[in-house]
């Protein structure tokens, strides 16, 4: 039986409540503490693992607070220039049609520049995954406003609020994109609670296995918070993103598979 050493005293494997993925990297995160990113990248390389499709998964990282996401998850990854994570997991879909690809985008690559791109590989039903983190704000950059700040929102551009009237609505992507024909599967989900944890991987596995079955785009946004973006705790980031963000972005699959 399999035995890990901590502090001199053995500990069986069959008592361990929980260990790292190998997958993940021991290279430390560039995130702020209390992000969400970091479960994001754990729960995604953990259905990797399992599906046991470390040589067969492709990776595509964007331009945002997740511009290193290779330097974390040992698995093939590529950089694509910022907002054409969809396009170049297009091509390398189409060239590798038996890998499973999937791109890991903020609000700001996916929403703003990258809003073509999303649109039109959903409408074209790639057989891909987008994991899409929505944090309501630009985070890396100095915590502009971004596509998905909320209505009133404070943000270093807004720093009365969005104003509806000059600024327009936010733009519920994961609404839109379940129009479109193309896509197969489109949910919502969080990362803030243990029960939210488990609902996201098992959407993030759903995602991937999706792939095999060649319907169409998988698409998987995650709420998350940005506790330094947002100026607040991490505690008090999670609260306000219940109270605000869920409201707006409400949890829950939008599109499923007809049994």
């Amino acid at each position: 039986m399999a035995e890990n050493i901590i502090n001199n005293d053995i500990v069986k494997e069959e008592n361990l409540v929980y260990k790292k993925t190998k997958l993940l990297t021991d290279k430390a995160l560039s995130y702020c503490p209390g992000c969400g990113h970091g479960t994001a990248h754990r729960l995604v390389m953990e259905v990797v693992e399992e599906l046991n499709a470390q040589a067969e998964t492709i990776g595509i990282a964007p331009v945002g607070c997740s511009v290193l996401a290779y330097e974390f998850m040992d698995i093939d990854m590529q950089q694509a220039a910022h907002g054409r994570a969809p396009a170049l997991a297009t091509a390398i879909k189409r060239l590798y049609p038996e890998k499973y690809v999937f791109t890991y985008q903020g609000d700001g690559d996916l929403a703003a520049i990258g809003t073509a791109e999303t649109i039109h590989a959903c409408n074209r039903g790639e057989n891909i995954t987008i994991i899409f983190v929505n944090n309501g704000i630009y985070g890396m950059t100095g915590g502009q406003m971004a596509p998905t700040t909320l209505p009133g929102m404070k943000s270093s551009t807004s720093p009365y609020g969005r104003d509806i009237e000059s600024m327009g609505n936010p733009l519920k992507m994961t609404e839109l994109v379940a129009q479109l024909p193309g896509t197969y599967f489109v949910t919502r989900q969080a990362v803030h609670t243990p029960a939210a944890v488990r609902k996201a991987k098992k959407a993030i596995r759903k995602a991937f296995e999706n792939q095999k079955l060649k319907k169409g785009l998988s698409f998987v946004e995650i709420v998350s918070n940005c506790n330094s973006g947002w100026k607040m705790t991490p505690l008090q980031s999670n609260e306000w993103m219940v109270d605000n963000m869920f409201p707006y972005y409400p949890l829950g699959d939008i599109k499923i598979p007809e049994e």
